[in-house]
């Protein structure tokens, strides 16, 4: 299993250096990432409005060591939340940060978080949109759900993200479904051990559509986070069975994979949002994107031979 080696890499600073030299990288990293900088992204927005599609945007950066770093963080969204203020895009853009970004594994981090992020969602509320509270990986959940509470109480159109490989999770969509938030799910892409998480992409597989069942049964609003055509057709019946109109639910994929799956959703009347990422650090995400998928590790090497 190549995935797990990959993610272990995702935090080596050895392999960043390798992976950032390397001459093929930028080729496939600019299919991941819609640019470096708010004014590279207006046009993907843009596109995308034009096109049917709806997105959330996420500005990359994990390794956040000093206060200062989240701050930066912060601000650096409440230059794109201006940004879509000035062009009128409020409406057509979510964004999703990650709480480590914002400090959360500092001294006093949950607080330090927990302030940043506010401001972020407040400045989002003021433009007509909002933001989802990415999961990373099982030792910031509590964290985060504590977050995700407490940011409701003020605006409950905050989001969040749970990952089916994860044993809590199921136990987490119980609640989160009564309490008519909005939920992503995902399948998860860190490096988690066994106590805590299925290793196997059958028992993952199985884990998904058991949680998306409560999360169609609940009273939220789902998120499928899914390029898997078995389980976009499977999330699509457990809706109909639910008796959900096209508007109670959406589909959500990356930036630059299945992007005719896109078109075809939306196309088809239903709600499509597309995660674009952007900004200068990206290993990380990028990283996290090579070993989902076999084929864009692939995709990887071949730039890089082709390029050498």
């Amino acid at each position: 299993m190549l995935g797990p080696v990959i993610l272990a890499a995702s935090r080596s600073d050895k392999m960043r250096r390798f992976v950032s030299a390397a001459p093929g990288t930028k080729q496939v990293v600019d299919r991941f990432i819609a640019g470096e900088g708010v004014d590279q992204v207006v046009p993907v927005i843009r596109d995308a409005a034009a096109k049917g599609l709806e997105v959330t945007l996420d500005v990359v950066g994990e390794d956040i060591t000093t206060p200062e770093q989240a701050a930066a963080a912060r601000d650096a969204y409440l230059e794109l939340i201006g940004r879509l203020k000035e062009l009128g895009l409020g409406t057509r853009a979510e964004m999703s940060v990650k709480l480590s970004m914002f400090g959360q594994s500092l001294d006093n981090g949950h607080e330090l978080a927990l302030a940043n992020v506010r401001t972020v969602v407040e400045a989002a509320a003021a433009i007509g949109t909002t933001v989802t509270l990415d999961a990373e990986d099982h030792t910031t959940l509590d964290s985060m759900f504590a977050i995700h509470e407490e940011l409701r109480k003020d605006f409950p159109q905050t989001g969040c993200v749970i990952q089916s490989y994860l044993f809590r999770t199921e136990a987490d969509a119980r609640r989160l479904a009564a309490a008519g938030s909005r939920v992503r799910l995902v399948k998860g892409a860190y490096k988690e051990p066994a106590s805590v998480a299925h290793q196997s992409k059958p028992e993952i597989d199985k884990a998904y559509v058991r949680i998306l069942r409560t999360l169609m049964l609940g009273e939220g609003y789902p998120m499928i986070g899914s390029h898997d055509p078995r389980l976009i057709a499977i999330g699509q019946e457990l809706a109909r069975q639910a008796g959900r109109k096209l508007d109670e639910y959406e589909f959500q994929m990356l930036y630059g994979i299945r992007s005719e799956e896109h078109i075809r959703l939306a196309a088809e009347g239903h709600r499509m949002r597309v995660y674009t990422a952007y900004g200068t650090d990206w290993y990380g995400y990028f990283m996290r994107r090579l070993a989902e998928k076999p084929a864009n590790l692939l995709f990887f090497a071949r730039s890089v031979a082709t390029k050498g």
